[in-house]
This record gives structure tokens, C-alpha cells and sequence, in this order.
């Protein structure tokens, strides 16, 4: 039996197939005939229904990988260590695609997830600090970046910082610890000892310098790093 939108229904019974027919009738209307291998179009369709028909295409194959990896998420916490193997049998994707899934959506609440970008624009920044991500997100936002731009961005900046500081760039997993500034070029030939200075912050704190750090393009310990050696020479 075939539906108004054209989509091919299966038998009773098959509500695997139903769901899936509701979910691409929500995104793209009745303005195409959909089916599991395809998808055919009315001669006069209009250019501008065939653009937002791209626009919700995009967006439902966005919305589906944040899903699927929810749904993976939430396997893991509800159903344990089994859920990789149901996850692959159901649906047909290698380990560790799954995985790489379920990590970016356990580093994005669904409040700091951004419409307006892919997943894999997040994908791209899931390494650095939460305001890190949010920083750099917000500029892809306004610049409308593609995630290739996102990506050399971020990339150009942390190394241009990694060049002034002589510090190579953070991945954003490491303990906030800042090393003591390096002492001048004119010491002595001997090597120096490298100490460890711990700050301790409020919550608070952390997150106002890991934003102003981000804005530098810059890890918030290695910005922290930069300010005190700057404060070092300016005593000097």
C-alpha cells in the first residue's frame, strides 16, 4: 500500500518501517515519494521546495547521528557492556564508529549542542575544555564556518599560540596544572629544573579564565602560563 507521500508502507506489522516513514514525513512533508532505496520528485516541483527538501535532508542526517548515539549512551549506562554488540547487530556499524559516536555526545549536554552546526563540527573541538568548545562553536556559528574551517581555525590558532609559548598545543584532557615561568635564555648553562605550580580555582573562576584563555586561542594552563610570564619580564 502506498501512502500520500508515496513512501512505501509495509505490511501490518512492520512498524520498524512505519516509524521510519513518520520520521522523513516529519522533515521533508508530503512533496516526495520516499522509500527505502530512494526517492522521486513531481515534475513541478518548485526550486524553492526542492531547497528546503536538501535543507530538512541535512538536517534529519544531522538529528539521526546525535539519536543514534543518545540511544548508544543510553544503552551503556541502562544495559551495560553488551550494548556494543547489540548496537553493531542493529545497526550495521563497525565498533568503533559507535564508540567515536557516544564520545562526542557524552562531551555535549543536549543544552550545549548547536542547532545551526553538525556533529561534526562538534566532533571537532570534543577534545578541548567545555569553554573551549563553546568559544570556538559560537565563531563557527557566526562565521558559518563549514567544519573544514572549523577545524583549520582551531588548528592555526593553537599552533601560533604553541610558537609563542615554545609550548605544544593541549588537547584539552590534561590536569590544569601550570609549569613555573622559564627562566631567561642568560642563565646558567646547567639545565634548569622544571617545577609544577597547582592553582587552586572556584568553579567559577575556571570557567571566566577558561573563557578568556579560549579567546587567545589558548588552553586555560597555558594561558595562565603566558600571564605569568609576562607579569615575570615586566618585574624584571
Amino acid at each position: 500500500m502506498r501512502t500520500a507521500s508515496g513512501y512505501q508502507a509495509g505490511p501490518v506489522g512492520t512498524g520498524g518501517e512505519r516509524a521510519q516513514r513518520d520520521v522523513v514525513l516529519s522533515f521533508l512533508g508530503e512533496q516526495a515519494q520516499v522509500h527505502n532505496t530512494g526517492m522521486t520528485f513531481p515534475q513541478n516541483l518548485s526550486e524553492r521546495s526542492w531547497e528546503r527538501i536538501g535543507a530538512s535532508l541535512r538536517e534529519l542526517t544531522n538529528s539521526s547521528v546525535w539519536w543514534l548515539a543518545d540511544w548508544l549512551t543510553f544503552g551503556e549506562t541502562t544495559y551495560g557492556l553488551r550494548r556494543y554488540r547489540e548496537a553493531i547487530e542493529r545497526t550495521g556499524l563497525d565498533y568503533q564508529t559507535l564508540r567515536n559516536y557516544a564520545w562526542v555526545a557524552r562531551r555535549f549536554e543536549h543544552h550545549r549542542r548547536r542547532d545551526s552546526l553538525s556533529f561534526a563540527h562538534h566532533a571537532e573541538v570534543t577534545r578541548l575544555s567545555p569553554p573551549e568548545q563553546d568559544y570556538w562553536l559560537g565563531k563557527a556559528e557566526q562565521q558559518k564556518w563549514s567544519r573544514n574551517e572549523l577545524r583549520r581555525t582551531v588548528r592555526a590558532s593553537l599552533a601560533e599560540q604553541s610558537d609563542k609559548t615554545g609550548i605544544p598545543p593541549s588537547s584539552g584532557d590534561e590536569k590544569q596544572e601550570v609549569p613555573r615561568p622559564a627562566e631567561s635564555a642568560g642563565a646558567d648553562k646547567h639545565r634548569r629544573k622544571v617545577t609544577t605550580l597547582t592553582i587552586e580555582l572556584s568553579a567559577s573562576q575556571l570557567d571566566n579564565y577558561s573563557k578568556v584563555a579560549a579567546a587567545h586561542g589558548l588552553p586555560v594552563d597555558k594561558w595562565v602560563a603566558q600571564v605569568l610570564d609576562a607579569a615575570d619580564r615586566r618585574t624584571a
